[in-house]
């Protein structure tokens, strides 16, 4: 049951009104301000009756108090000598609403639900500003590499700056965390963020997706539909894998980057918008220029800021911290406990090249969770594609190098490295990882011996 504490220094109102309002609401009546402050401080009060004068007391000045302190707390102020002054100063101070002595119970029975209903879509917004910022700020992208510090400042310096940026990657990197970061931390944060992937959409439909309609502008086109860019107006639109848009409306484009006009399909009328575009690809664009299959103008009016998505490859520091990021989530998700890897599933998962990268990454972690029996999950819980070349506990007596005593560790380490190589018939990835070294320091050795 919702609390509701009167606060006036009048015993008649207040027994009238708690008699009026105890079969609805948990009431709690008092006639002196210090007490009134006592309950707020022990009691999840909902919403507060108060009277704009007890006895030399400014209820105004009880009012601040109040929002001070408990911001989310519903204030409806009462007095009997109302004026439009008083009122006003009451609603800009905060109070939900102002009512004139003597009270009408049913009018106020509808203004406390009215502000219960306000206060619960408050705490709603409340939340899920809390659940955005969790996972769209720059603290809910994970990692500690330099290269995502690299990231990370770039977008420090860039999100309140109105002009466009291009994200860069192979698939799974995060480009659109990145985004989402970008806007949500950025001045137009409460504002719309718009999302269009250029490649899932047809490009038949993709047109009237970003640019709206008017009714009767084809077959189907029965009402009037606004398009993502206007729906964006004052925030972000953010145009993933828009290096698979066809060149077409790429021009259209770019008269929405340049001029910030957008024309809905069978509307001779162009509309002023105000949107900050950033826009993401996998592809390489100047490649897709040299190819006459992006538009050179649309690529530097695009390209003002660049931010360009590591690989998992080349972020395998940041591994350990994503796999406890996923951990941690999935655990909530599928209601399980577990604490980590074994040194082994740890290790298989730091040597595996990551085709599909953080996406991948965090696949294999959701299937580990939602398979592991014990607290830390086995080699045995992880994908073949992972563990298919895993070292073998025991290595047979035919397997082993010979090295002469007095040999140089130098030496020794180019005879074991080639002789590992050619045991897994030139496979490096298979090498890398039976050595415990990464791919690309094998690289480094095999050049070193050729040269």
């Amino acid at each position: 049951m919702n609390k509701v504490l009167i606060i006036d220094d009048e015993s008649a109102i207040c027994n009238s009104l708690e008699f009026a309002l105890e079969d609805h609401y948990e009431i709690y009546a008092v006639q002196d301000v210090a007490m009134g402050m006592g309950i707020l401080d022990d009691t999840a009060i909902d919403i507060v009756l108060l009277d704009l004068k007890i006895g030399n007391i400014s209820g105004l000045e009880v009012l601040k108090k109040i929002k001070s302190i408990k911001e989310d707390t519903q204030v409806i102020m009462m007095t009997a000598y109302g004026n439009i002054e008083s009122s006003v100063e009451a609603i800009k101070e905060g109070a939900f609403h102002y009512l004139t002595k003597p009270l009408n119970t049913e009018e106020l029975i509808i203004y406390i639900e009215k502000a219960l209903k306000y206060k619960r879509m408050s705490n709603s917004l409340t939340n899920l500003r809390q659940v955005i910022d969790k996972e769209y700020s720059i603290q809910g992208i994970v990692g500690n590499s330099a290269a995502l510090k690299h990231i990370l400042t770039k977008i420090e310096k860039v999100k309140d700056i109105d002009t466009t940026i291009l994200i860069t990657g192979e698939s799974g990197t995060g480009k659109d965390m990145i985004a989402k970061a970008i806007h949500f931390q950025g001045k137009r944060r409460n504002e719309p963020l718009e999302i269009v992937n250029c490649a899932a959409i047809p490009s038949n439909l993709l047109e009237s997706e970003l640019f709206g309609y008017e009714k009767g502008a084809f077959t189907g086109a029965d009402k009037k539909k606004l398009g993502k860019i206007e729906l964006a107006h004052k925030g972000t639109l953010f145009l993933d894998e828009i290096g698979d848009m066809d060149l077409q409306l790429q021009a259209k484009i770019l008269r929405i980057v340049e001029d910030m006009q957008v024309t809905p399909l069978g509307s001779e009328k162009s509309k002023k918008v105000d949107v900050r575009i950033v826009a993401a690809t996998n592809k390489d664009l100047l490649q897709e220029v040299k190819n006459n299959k992006f538009r050179e103008d649309l690529y530097y009016r695009l390209n003002v800021i660049s931010i360009k998505m590591p690989s998992l490859k080349e972020r395998r520091e940041d591994i350990p911290v994503l796999l406890k990021w996923f951990i941690n989530k999935y655990n909530v998700k599928l209601k399980k406990s577990i604490e980590g890897f074994t040194p082994e599933a740890l290790k298989a998962l730091e040597n595996y090249e990551y085709p599909g990268n953080i996406r991948e990454l965090e696949n294999f972690a959701e299937r580990a969770v939602a398979l592991a029996d014990q607290r830390l999950i086995s080699i045995d819980d992880l994908p073949e594609i992972v563990t298919f070349n895993k070292i073998p506990s025991k290595v047979n007596l035919k397997d082993r190098i010979e090295i002469s005593i007095g040999t140089n560790l130098k030496e020794s380490e180019k005879i074991i490295i080639l002789n590992t190589l050619d045991y897994y018939d030139g496979n490096r990835r298979k090498t890398a990882n039976c050595l415990g070294i990464s791919e690309r320091n094998l690289q480094y050795k095999i050049k070193e011996y050729n040269n």
